[in-house]
């Protein structure tokens, strides 16, 4: 049996094809029992049938394989289940023969916490505390609810029957075919699924209100939340309704099962699953309340619904072969979400919020202790750490960079092919890749493997000498090191206007182009001199921009005179801030270049200079603290304008924008510690205090303010905090909860830091939302880590087995700024390892060194405390 130990993935003697599967969960012992009968064809005679199970029990005499050609039954000799390596060995004594048959096991389990496998969630009804049953099994958890081949390319369908207490709703991936009530007990049995992966079977036990609604061609869909909230489904299953007409028309290919469940879990540790016709979601990620749902909440809803509607298609109609292709189901998904939405709502111009997604991508992959985006995996326990910013980010911003370059029907017609192949299968990277060469006749697979197999992505150095560009491709590496990478890169680039404009691929290392060969007759020789030039345009790159000194200085003045589009100027801007932090850039130069934004009025832009705004105030705050009140002063300046434009109240027909926008500039500000801020939100927190509906503290305004209400309170003003938990406490609205966490930390005074972690951990707080409130201020970085130290044994016990654990560790480790510290983290988890946070930590600690760069760089700048003083009290 022991041959079996350590593999990474199961052997290939048996593959399953279908599978009839019984349950029955006690809700109030939090146990489940089961029966499974998996219909195999045995491909090479053995002794073995090896295949995935966890934390079960499996009664052993209940386990036997039957021949179905000569009826015989084989009982197992030995029955053993590994559970370091998840996996069920059943041994037998006399081979068993190549051919179809049926092989039955009879298991018991726990409905446990842990918000994966089957588990158990809590909710109230009428006052009383209740358990629900729900599964997650992505990425390989369904071993902890039945024994099967737990890998995405075994793929099967599935005959699904429940024993449930008569009074509750019982869902799974397909209609109910039948269901018999006998008492107080119902057995509900499910229609057959088409073939599908383990990782997508769903089942989910309570009590449930929904709303409901069909498509054109005659699908049901159903939104399912908590009893008495089925009106904040509504928006969900509109959302829900037309996207399946959208992915039906951009596929070429409807929609495969005939009805579509989406429902809001309490506990859920993601953001939401795209089980095959049963898709689950956090309450916050589904449910949008009309009185007290923020215009960011209500993006969210539509983005999310739209990225799991993806995955019926991408990921469960076509599934990835292996986890190390999870950048296919993920990357995809992510993209395609965003053009649904502006399919959906075209005046919220989320295309170019979609540079945020980009964004998140460059910042990890920036990494030396980043992973390409095609990674090896192992082992199950891996897969976890790479549910990240590079399958989704990174991922969705080379198919979007991809799509750019290939142009969009092609790209359309492409995946519509693909889709057409592998229906009902598998794929691989190279699979799209070769549907994509065969329409568009490029070469698709010689141009992205640079992209997917290797890690990191360009930064591409521009020179203008005399009338020659000169480019010169390098790794780009946030700790300002020299990288080894070298890609195939897509240029695009503008010379002084949108209609002066040349495509080409950068395939060597350098490379100089004469400008009038380059643009041809595009040029005006004698307005060369004093032209702008931008590469990347409107960001469709995965890449990044260095311009030599004479370049940025004209960019600048293009900035401020607003003859840029919002995605160029929202470039530039990210693009200086990463070369700054790489040492590449001096903050002086930075800071310069924010202060061309004063003006800025874009939603996007606007929204990624206050997160660099706080980054280089924290780094500041370690490198120049005499200068730190200098940065504050300017960045009020940068955001007044902005700030007076929108003022406190939101007005009639006011853009999406808008209202996203002035929840963020006077969150910021009130993070800064603008007096005036403060003031005015302590009155209007008053006014809500009074009355909950009081117009003066609209949904869009509630996160500035609890932010303002925290900066003020501490450990001996504690009434603002006070006043929020009960508001908390007041709450069943998710939405108006994670607000609230989210906003406790925001305190500067370390004692109420404490206390406000210690709260995290609390009973009061579902042990998913926990990790809203660790955004600690600079204040409180030491103690978020003494207090991540002295907690870590629960917190381990608690959030080991999930992602949610990684959170923990990234928040509280990569604010530091010192190697000191970084040797103390060190330290710490070399006495405490937990292999599934082994990549994290590696990426906290050299984020903790990039920064310590950063300071050292920052401290050696001569320049820097003059020009801070100048911009600080420069009258715009």
């Amino acid at each position: 049996m022991d041959q079996f130990k350590g593999q990474p993935r199961l052997p290939k003697f048996a593959v399953p094809n279908r599978y009839d599967i019984r349950l029955k969960p006690d809700l109030i012992a939090c146990r489940f029992s089961g029966s499974v009968s998996v219909n195999l064809d045995i491909v090479t005679a053995t002794n073995f049938i090896v295949l995935n199970a966890a934390e079960l029990s499996v009664t052993n005499d209940s386990v036997s394989f039957t021949n179905r050609d000569s009826s015989k039954v084989f009982k197992p000799s030995k029955v053993e289940l590994f559970e370091d390596d998840e996996i069920l060995v059943l041994e037998f004594s006399e081979q068993i023969p190549t051919g179809l048959g049926v092989l039955s096991i009879q298991f018991e389990g726990t409905l446990n916490d842990r918000m994966k496998g089957f588990y158990r969630s809590t909710y109230e009804h009428n006052g009383e505390k209740k358990n629900m049953a729900v599964t997650q099994f992505e990425p390989a958890d369904a071993r902890r609810c039945f024994p099967c081949w737990d890998e995405p390319a075994c793929k099967a369908t599935f005959k699904i029957t429940l024993d449930v207490p008569s009074d509750l709703v019982a869902l799974s991936n397909m209609p109910i075919a039948e269901e018999k009530i006998d008492n107080n007990l119902k057995t509900v049995a499910y229609q057959e699924s088409p073939i599908m992966s383990t990782y997508l079977v769903a089942v989910v036990v309570g009590l449930f209100d929904y709303v409901e609604d069909h498509t054109p061609d005659g699908i049901k869909v159903r939104v399912y939340c908590q009893v008495g909230k089925a009106n904040q489904g509504k928006f969900a299953l509109d959302v829900a309704v037309k996207t399946l007409g959208i992915y039906k028309d951009y596929f070429d290919t409807p929609y495969t099962l005939p009805k579509l469940d989406m429902i809001a879990i309490p506990d859920f540790a993601a953001g939401a699953m795209e089980n095959y016709g049963l898709v689950t979601y956090r309450e916050t990620a589904l449910l949008y309340d009309d009185q007290h749902s923020a215009a960011a909440n209500k993006q969210r809803v539509a983005v999310v619904v739209a990225h799991e509607l993806a995955h019926q298609w991408f990921g469960n109609l076509v599934t990835m072969e292996w986890w190390t292709h999870l950048w296919l189901n993920e990357g995809f998904a992510t993209w395609v979400s965003y053009l649904a939405a502006d399919g959906l709502f075209p005046d919220w111009k989320i295309w170019s919020q979609f540079l945020h997604e980009c964004t998140d991508g460059l910042k990890l992959d920036g990494l030396a202790e980043s992973h390409p985006i095609e990674v090896e995996i192992n082992h199950a326990r891996e897969i976890d750490e790479i549910f990240d910013a590079i399958s989704y980010r990174k991922g969705a911003s080379v198919i979007r960079m991809l799509q750019s370059y290939l142009g969009a029907q092609i790209f359309q017609r492409s995946l519509a092919s693909y889709i057409k192949r592998h229906a009902c299968s598998n794929a691989k990277t190279e699979d799209l890749w070769a549907a994509l060469e065969e329409g568009s006749g490029e070469p698709v697979n010689k141009l992205m493997t640079s992209w997917t197999k290797q890690q990191g992505y360009p930064v591409v150095s521009v020179k203008l000498n005399n009338q020659n560009l000169e480019f010169d491709q390098s790794q780009f590496l946030s700790s300002g090191a020299q990288g080894e990478g070298h890609w195939i890169i897509p240029i695009t680039l503008c010379f002084g206007s949108y209609d002066v404009r040349k495509n080409f691929l950068l395939q060597t290392k350098s490379e100089t182009r004469d400008i009038k060969e380059l643009l041809g007759s595009q040029v005006d020789g004698d307005k060369s001199a004093n032209s702008w030039i931008k590469l990347n345009v409107d960001q469709a790159g995965f890449y990044r921009v260095k311009y030599d000194e004479l370049l940025t200085a004209k960019l600048r003045y293009a900035v401020e005179k607003r003859l840029l589009s919002p995605s160029d100027r929202f470039g530039i801007l990210d693009d200086s801030y990463a070369l700054s932090m790489a040492g590449k850039e001096s903050l002086t130069s930075l800071i310069n270049l924010m202060g061309a934004y004063r003006e800025e009025d874009d939603y996007t832009v606007l929204s990624n200079l206050i997160t660099i705004s706080h980054k280089v105030q924290r780094i500041a705050a370690d490198a120049v603290p005499d200068l730190l009140e200098y940065f504050k002063l300017f960045f009020f300046k940068v955001f007044q304008y902005s700030a007076e434009r929108l003022g406190w109240d939101p007005k009639p027909g006011e853009s999406h924008d808008d209202a996203l926008l002035r929840g963020e500039i006077l969150t910021s500000l009130a993070q800064f510690g603008h007096d005036l801020t403060l003031d005015e939100a302590s009155k209007r927190f008053q006014a809500f205090l009074e009355d909950r509906n009081t117009p003066l503290l609209p949904p869009d305004l509630r996160r500035a303010v609890y932010v303002a209400v925290m900066k003020r309170a501490s450990k001996s003003n504690r009434s603002g905090y006070e006043s929020l938990l009960k508001v908390y406490r007041e709450t069943d609205l998710s939405q108006e909860k994670t607000r609230i966490l989210g906003s406790l930390a925001s305190s500067s005074d370390p004692e109420l830091i404490l206390e406000v972690l210690n709260f995290m951990l609390s009973s009061e707080v579902r042990s998913q939302d926990a990790v809203f409130g660790l955004s600690v201020n600079w204040e409180g970085r030491d103690v978020a880590w003494a207090w991540l130290k002295e907690h870590w044994e629960h917190i381990a016990k608690t959030y080991g087995s999930g992602f949610l654990v990684t959170r923990f560790v990234s928040a509280v480790v990569s604010p530091f700024a010192s190697l000191e510290k970084a040797k103390e983290v060190e330290e710490f988890f070399a006495s405490h390892p937990m292999p599934s946070i082994a990549r994290t930590l590696k990426q906290s600690l050299e984020r903790v060194h990039i920064n310590a760069n950063w300071v050292q760089n920052v401290q050696n700048e001569k320049s820097l405390a003059d020009t801070v003083k100048e911009l600080a009290y420069r009258n715009y």
